[in-house]
């Protein structure tokens, strides 16, 4: 094991089509981990291993690996960038100790670009940004700069200049130490430093300049050095860069052409030297689970009890295994570990080092180390792991709730087993997913974070558990109600071979305010004389009646009261009661006019201003009641109610409205 000031945890997040991957094929290929690059659109990487990844050409789950630079150990995880599997980037960043955010030098600060951005402000992870594609036509380098202190507030730190533009962009002029960093494109080429060319001298000298003032803002050292106006050299502007990057004062700007092999080794470099280790971060904290009022932090050192967190859950062949970061302490392939959640110990029967869907056998891992763990079987997403002497709850991984639903049945009933089993295999793996049963369709119904979500979904139900099944939209349940207050009265007589049946009820219905529901109430008066099992057989007709109205619907929002009930002492009352009053009820719905509800989801939606009228003229289109818009943080909030049937296709619709920068919510509000 590497010692922990030589650890360096990291993700790779970006919008989609940044780069991320390119840039990760590109760390392990110069790290010796392979020997041959694979590329994206070859459908060949390393790190995009699912087929569903290779044949769309995106990242779709979180793939991690280890590699070695410098002689330090990097443990990375590539993110996608769609917004559905945004949950993949929440958990890789809850455990990372910094990131390496991309941005395509010609697209800039993208939708999903923000996305990412406010994730790791979230976990305060230190990061550096990357501008990719350099050599693309339309690059701009200072544009894009610029959009990451306008549009993400970013104190940007430019330690590197384009060498060239576009078809001429050939590497990068380092500003620490005043050198041209020139790149052939070959794979393996190291580049080639020389001094600045005397026409990019003053061009550099300024930028250096500029650089030196952002660091002097948060450095005492390099502030006293710049009013000096004394240079600081390459060391010390190094070290201050690395301190203030630790700080989350600044965000270190590199750029180059991950495709083109041009300037990637350096921003390695910058990994290792710029990005904290385990013991440059906040030690963790977590509670007590035995006094949850007791606060228990945590340092980044072996000799610390064990802690842990279950960040991903992932199924090989139908095998769970769990992905954790050691946050303290030790663990051992075969050691007794302690939940807090579930207060049952498990066993780690296996440890691994991961590299995308390979692995290599660990007998031990410490402090700062990202492993897969077998055997921990009932271990979810956001569990800890640690000692049962020295128990610690860290603060869970918060989720999203899902924001579209489809109907999904079985081909044949023969794999309706094999369904529910891949089903609930994938919900454990997945916290953005969701099945559930609808009572009163029979429906399957599965839910997700949009629509590509659910159709890779589908599609790995087919290629990893042999499932074929059709899916669909979703019926939209409807509900009755009555317009008016309304009496009636019927009878029941019917003579048997061995009985004679007979009750007489009246009964009122009267609408209810929207959401109160259904009630059933007795309005006759307390009489020793009358039986309290035929009053009970006359409410469980109406109770019978009430499940649906004239259109067939369950009622909704409607008092029925009974009134009256007659029968005969030659009878069989409960039954004649019991169907009297059921006919009584549907009579009385008859007078006072049935009217169909439909479901009304409350949809609150967020969307920056230039987006603002396009999302209401569409939500008005599918016809929303607007209450409220108002600005949240400089984001534009939405609070209306639209109807279900009306928010089919939504997610999909609302991000090409809004180039994919608007988000919405729903919840079920009330039947309308």
């Amino acid at each position: 094991m590497a010692r922990i000031d030589r650890i360096r945890n990291i993700g790779i997040v970006a919008h989609i089509d940044a780069g991320k991957t390119t840039v990760s094929e590109r760390f392990l290929h110069h790290a010796g981990l392979i020997h041959r690059v694979g590329e994206v659109h070859e459908g060949l990487t390393q790190m995009d291993w699912m087929p569903q990844e290779r044949e769309r050409g995106i990242t779709i789950t979180a793939a991690a690996t280890t590699l070695e630079w410098r002689e330090h150990e990097i443990h990375l995880i590539d993110t996608p960038g769609h917004v559905d599997f945004t949950i993949e980037v929440e958990r890789s960043l809850r455990v990372l100790d910094g990131a390496v955010v991309v941005f395509c030098g010609v697209g800039g600060v993208e939708p999903q670009s923000e996305n990412v951005w406010r994730q790791a402000e979230k976990f305060h992870v230190p990061r550096l940004a990357f501008v990719n594609k350099m050599d693309r036509v339309g690059a701009d380098f200072d544009r894009v700069v610029g959009e990451l202190r306008d549009r993400l507030g970013a104190r940007t730190a430019v330690i590197q200049l384009p060498l060239g533009v576009e078809q001429s962009f050939a590497g990068v002029i380092d500003l620490l130490t005043l050198e041209t960093v020139r790149y052939s494109g070959e794979i393996d080429d190291v580049g080639t430093r020389s001094p600045v060319a005397a026409e990019m001298l003053q061009e550099a000298h300024r930028a250096r300049a500029a650089l030196v003032a952002v660091i002097a803002d948060v450095d005492d050292q390099i502030a006293e050095r710049f009013l000096a106006e004394a240079d600081p050299t390459a060391e010390e502007l190094a070290r201050a860069i690395r301190t203030a990057t630790i700080r989350h004062r600044i965000v270190p700007v590199l750029c180059g052409a991950a495709l083109r092999n041009k300037a990637v080794r350096l921003l390695l470099d910058a990994v290792v030297d710029y990005l904290p280790s385990p013991a440059d971060v906040p030690s963790v904290h977590g509670v007590n689970p035995d006094s949850p009022d007791e606060v228990v932090h945590r340092t980044p050192s072996d000799k610390e009890p064990l802690a842990a967190l279950a960040f991903k859950i992932a199924m090989d062949e139908g095998r769970k295994s769990v992905f954790l970061r050691i946050f303290s302490g030790t663990i051992e392939a075969g050691a007794e570990v302690w939940n807090p959640r579930t207060r049952q110990p498990e066993k780690v029967a296996r440890l691994f080092a991961v590299h995308a869907d390979r692995r290599k056998r660990l007998d031990r891992a410490g402090a700062g180390s990202i492993v897969l763990a077998a055997g921990l079987k009932h271990a979810t997403t956001g569990d800890t792991i640690c000692a049962r002497n020295a128990p610690i709850l860290l603060e869970r991984i918060d989720t999203y709730e899902p924001v579209i639903s489809i109907a999904i049945e079985p081909r044949s009933q023969a794999v309706r087993e094999r369904l529910d089993l891949a089903l609930a295999k994938m919900v454990e793996e997945d916290p953005t997913f969701r099945v559930k049963i609808d009572e009163e369709t029979g429906q399957t119904l599965i839910s997700g974070m949009g629509e590509l979500h659910l159709d890779v979904i589908v599609d790995r139900l087919k290629r990893e558990y042999n499932v074929e099944a059709a899916v669909g939209k979703p019926q939209v349940v409807y509900r009755e109600t009555v317009l008016r207050p309304a009496e009636s009265t019927a009878t029941f007589e019917r003579e048997l071979k061995e009985a004679r049946l007979y009750g007489e009820v009246t009964c009122r219905v009267v609408p209810l305010d929207r959401g109160s529901g259904l009630r059933v109430v007795s309005a006759l008066p307390s009489d020793p004389a009358v039986p309290q099992p035929l009053i009970d057989a006359a409410l469980a007709g109406l109770e019978e009646a009430c499940q649906s109205g004239p259109a067939g619907f369950p009622l909704e929002d409607v008092e029925a009261t009974l009134l009256a009930a007659r029968w005969r002492e030659d009878s069989q009352p409960e039954v004649g009661l019991k169907v009297a009053a059921g006919e009584a009820f549907r009579r009385a719905v008859s007078l006072a006019g049935a009217q169909r509800l439909e479901p009304v989801m409350a949809v609150e939606v967020l969307t920056p201003e230039e987006h603002l009228g396009g999302v209401i003229g569409d939500l008005q289109q599918r016809r929303a009641q607007i209450h409220r818009v108002g600005d949240r943080s400089g984001i534009q909030q939405i609070e209306a109610l639209v109807p279900l049937a009306a928010m089919f296709g939504y997610s999909t619709d609302l991000r090409s409205l809004s180039r994919g920068r608007a988000s919405f919510t729903m919840r079920f509000h009330a039947f309308s």
